[in-house]
């Protein structure tokens, strides 16, 4: 709906539309996702070269991704039958 919304930006509160509010949300959190998966994947690297270092082998299952939403409302729906 029409309107406008308060924002805290920093220290400050902005008044903005609604929908640019809603815009620059969705792109912050898109930019989130990115960088908590580049450190994910950073992190799966950082780990298995720690334990080549120690001389352990490769963790196993280590490199699995998660199901997303989607695929979990598809396995949930055939476990319900």
């Amino acid at each position: 709906p029409a309107g406008k919304a308060m924002v805290c930006f920093g220290n400050m509160f902005i008044e903005l539309p609604k929908t640019k509010t809603r815009e620059i949300l969705r792109q912050d959190q898109e930019e989130l996702d990115e960088e908590i998966n580049n450190l994910r994947k950073e992190l799966r690297v950082k780990v298995n070269q720690l334990y080549e270092a120690q001389g352990k082998p490769e963790l196993k299952g280590f490199n699995l991704n998660p199901m997303s939403a989607e695929e979990m409302k598809l396995i949930n729906r055939i476990l319900e039958g």
